[in-house]
């Protein structure tokens, strides 16, 4: 499921992805995306530990769009925040952690459902980049 905090750096993103190449500050970015300012500041501080966004301060600062919006899937905006895409432990492709209380994860029917999840998942966030999510003004087709 999505966190919060991944919604609101999706809105985030979107905001600067609409406000390009100018740079906003994150006062303006927290009422554009209609996100609280105090939980922005964390996320923006993630963000741009990713490298998805150059942060500047001083008059002539603000935060932007480090890469072009068509060169940043979803996908990799959500893994950024909340981490695998798999929906547990066990079907994640990079981190793969066996259930505790499963006896075979090879021939486990559920690790097996929850990879095709996961892959399902995968196959439509990373095909749909920030510059495709910014075009709806709800930020979903």
């Amino acid at each position: 499921m999505l966190s919060r905090k991944a919604k609101y750096a999706l809105r985030a993103l979107s905001t600067l992805t609409a406000a390009r190449p100018e740079r906003l500050g994150a006062a303006r970015i927290a009422r554009e995306a209609d996100v609280p300012a105090k939980f922005l500041e964390s996320i923006l501080v993630e963000l741009r530990d990713a490298g998805l966004i150059d942060s500047r301060r001083g008059t002539v600062g603000g935060h932007a769009l480090a890469r072009p919006a068509e060169s940043v899937m979803v996908g990799d905006i959500i893994r950024v925040i909340d981490g695998p895409l798999a929906p547990i432990r066990c079907a994640s492709l990079t981190a793969f952690e066996p259930c505790s209380d499963c006896p075979d994860p090879e021939r486990c029917a559920l690790r097996g459902l929850m990879s095709d999840v996961r892959q399902a998942m995968s196959d439509v966030l990373d095909r749909r980049s920030l510059a495709d999510f910014a075009k709806f003004p709800t930020g979903a087709p």
